[in-house]
């Protein structure tokens, strides 16, 4: 099989860059490993940028059942504060999202296969799956999130020691009342959590741990768990009593935050977090993924190269990736967190300055500056 583009990997970036592409005409093939819906680590939060790149893919998240959030309340040993946030937010869960971009690049024209792994993208971009077939494209596109294609690591970030866990939950109904409308940052000693409402009455908790910190605790999720809700009173509040969704906790051990991709190979496009690893704490990654394949989808269709898409991609979003990762670096320790949670009591306009300052800039939007 021949066609214009190879998309590895149908989360945001991947279709975000395949649904333009194949209303263009293009001839895009799009190789999703997963066969139906599932959950990814992921904190799932979509900012203006992502609701507006969102709405311009004709995706609308209020339709699927997204969350308003409003505020964001930072929360760690001795107490909380909230602060509103300064542009309208809301949250949806990955699975419902991605299935829903999914449909639209197959219905956009795009060939979409679920269930198949690329194995290998060999040379002229030739990709082997796992079941032995082989598809040629001119030019390829690596959308494969936090996991890498073999052969194709990506180098380390500035901060690399930190694991990821998500899972979802059916508050009880007092805790589900308060959490309405709030993205929560939760604090603790090497670490941090953020926690908000999803669609259908669930909550989605995510978190970031050092190494060093899990293995103090036995590396196991239940110990983590444990340490985490006892280390936070008010995230041990919102999780007493809580029903745990699903059968397994999510991990994934390898995130290089503050990861921007430099240009490499001629004709290889590297989207989302295969392009740059905005820590999670900023509620960025997903707008810049959507950013990302935007921007491909601009160069690819006027006949720049990857080598401009990645240099342009980097100078719109390497600074904001940057201070967030500084930012993170200083999260983790209990005498950065206690500022942070000071700032949020007596300067809020500092943590709106923050929220601001690791956001894609609006000068690079590729879309309608309307309200989200």
């Amino acid at each position: 099989m021949t066609g214009d583009l190879l998309v590895v990997g149908g989360g945001l970036a991947g279709t975000g860059l395949a649904i333009p592409l194949a209303e263009a005409g293009w001839k895009v093939t799009l190789v999703e490993r997963e066969a139906g819906p599932h959950d990814k680590v992921c904190g799932e939060f979509l900012s203006r940028e992502a609701m507006l790149y969102l709405r311009a893919l004709g995706i609308d998240p209020v339709a699927l059942g997204a969350v308003p959030i409003g505020r964001v309340r930072i929360a760690g040993r001795r107490g909380d504060a909230a602060v509103a946030l300064p542009f309208a937010a809301a949250s949806l869960s990955r699975r419902v999202l991605d299935e829903a971009l999914l449909a639209r690049a197959a219905a956009a024209g795009a060939t979409v296969l679920r269930g198949r792994r690329v194995v290998a993208l060999e040379q002229g971009f030739t990709a082997r799956l796992d079941d032995g077939t082989r598809l040629a494209a001119t030019q390829a596109a690596l959308a494969t999130g936090k996991h890498d294609l073999r052969g194709h690591r990506r180098p380390p970030g500035r901060q690399n020691d930190l694991v990821g866990f998500k899972r979802h939950f059916h508050l009880a109904p007092l805790e589900a009342r308060a959490l309405a409308g709030h993205v929560e940052l939760m604090l603790f000693a090497d670490g941090y959590a953020g926690l908000e409402p999803i669609e259908q009455g669930q909550a989605n908790l995510c978190l970031v741990v050092c190494r060093r910190r899990l293995a103090a605790l036995g590396g196991t999720w239940p110990a983590l768990f444990d340490h985490v809700t006892a280390a936070v009173p008010l995230l041990g509040r919102r999780l007493a009593g809580a029903e745990a969704i699903g059968a397994k906790t999510l991990a994934i051990s390898t995130i290089p935050y503050g990861y921007v991709a430099a240009p490499a190979e001629p004709g290889l496009w590297r989207l989302g977090d295969q392009a740059a690893v905005i820590p999670s704490f900023s509620g960025d990654g997903m707008s810049i993924a959507l950013h990302s394949a935007r921007l491909a989808a601009d160069h690819l269709i006027s006949g720049r190269s990857s080598a401009e898409f990645q240099a342009r991609l980097a100078a719109d979003v390497g600074a904001q990736v940057r201070r967030a990762t500084l930012l993170s670096q200083a999260l983790v320790h209990p005498s950065a967190q206690a500022g942070l949670l000071l700032a949020a009591r007596l300067l809020p306009g500092l943590m709106t300055l923050a929220a601001r300052a690791t956001r894609v800039p609006e000068r690079a939007l590729r879309v309608e500056r309307g309200t989200a």
